[in-house]
C-alpha cells in the first residue's frame, strides 16, 4: 500500500498505472489463498466422512454380532426350558412313561448345627494346628477374638500368633505373639509368649531385639518350666545373645 501511495505522490499516471496492476496482483494473490484454503477444506471434509462411514460400518458389524449373540441365547434358554420340561414329565409320570404317579418323600428338616463354644473353637483350632492346617487354625483363633471377650481369648491369641508362625508370617506372629504377653502377663502363657516373640524375631533375624525378648523372659520368670528354659537356651545361642 505504501508503494501505491508514493506512485501516487511522484508520477500520478504512471503510479495509477502500475498501481491498480499491484492491487490487482494482490487480489489474484487472496483469491489464490482463498482457492488454497478451500482445498484444505474440502480434503478435511472428505476425510471427516471418511471416518463417519467407517464408524457407521463398525456400527452395522457390532450390531450383526449382538443380534447372532442374542439367537444363541434364545436358542439356549428354548433348550434349557425343554429340558426342565422333560424332566418335570418323567418325575410326574414315572421314569418308565407307565403312567404310575410316583409321590416324593416327604422333606426332612436338616437340624441346625449346635452353635460351638469357644472351648470347641479352640480345641478345632489347636488339632487344626498340630495336623499343620495353619489357616483354619488361625480362622478358629479370630473367631473366639471376635467374640465377648473372656479368659479363652489368652488362648485364642496364642493359638493366632502359632499360625502365622507356621505360615511364615513372623513379624505379625511376634505382634500377636507379644499381644498374648500382655493380655495376661503373668499368665499361664505369658513365658511361651516371650519365646514366641524371640524365635519369630530369630527367624526375621532381627537377633538384637530377639535378645531382649529372652532377656524379659529370664528377668520376669527367672524358674520357667523346663521345655521354656531349654528352648530359652537354643534360641540365645542362635541370637548369638552375650
Amino acid at each position: 500500500m505504501q508503494s501505491v501511495m508514493s506512485c501516487f505522490l511522484s508520477v500520478p499516471l504512471l503510479c495509477r498505472r502500475w498501481g491498480w496492476v499491484g492491487v490487482l496482483a494482490g487480489g489474484v494473490s487472496l483469491a489464490g489463498m482463498g482457492l488454497a484454503q478451500a482445498a484444505g477444506d474440502n480434503t478435511l471434509t472428505l476425510q471427516l466422512l471418511d471416518r463417519v462411514n467407517a464408524l457407521e460400518e463398525q456400527t452395522r458389524e457390532m450390531r450383526g454380532q449382538i443380534d447372532q449373540l442374542t439367537n444363541q441365547v434364545q436358542q439356549q434358554n428354548a433348550a434349557l426350558s425343554k429340558q426342565i420340561g422333560d424332566m418335570d414329565f418323567a418325575m410326574q409320570h414315572g421314569h418308565g412313561g407307565t403312567g404310575s404317579s410316583t409321590v416324593a418323600p416327604p422333606a426332612t428338616t436338616a437340624a441346625p448345627a449346635a452353635k460351638r463354644t469357644p472351648d470347641d473353637v479352640l480345641k478345632a483350632g489347636n488339632d487344626a494346628l498340630l495336623k499343620q492346617d495353619y489357616a483354619t487354625a488361625q480362622a478358629d483363633a479370630q473367631q473366639v477374638l471376635s467374640g465377648p471377650k473372656s479368659p479363652r481369648q489368652v488362648d485364642a491369641q496364642y493359638l493366632l500368633a502359632q499360625s502365622l508362625a507356621g505360615q511364615k508370617q513372623y513379624r505379625q506372629s511376634a505382634l500377636a505373639y507379644y499381644d498374648a504377653y500382655n493380655r495376661a502377663p503373668h499368665g499361664q502363657r505369658a513365658p511361651s509368649a516371650l519365646l514366641g516373640v524371640a524365635a519369630t524375631l530369630v527367624a526375621l533375624n532381627d537377633k538384637a531385639s530377639a535378645c531382649q525378648a529372652l532377656d524379659k523372659l529370664s528377668s520376669e520368670f527367672p524358674e520357667p518350666a523346663a521345655r521354656i528354659k531349654s528352648a530359652e537356651q537354643v534360641y540365645r545361642k542362635r541370637a548369638k545373645c552375650s
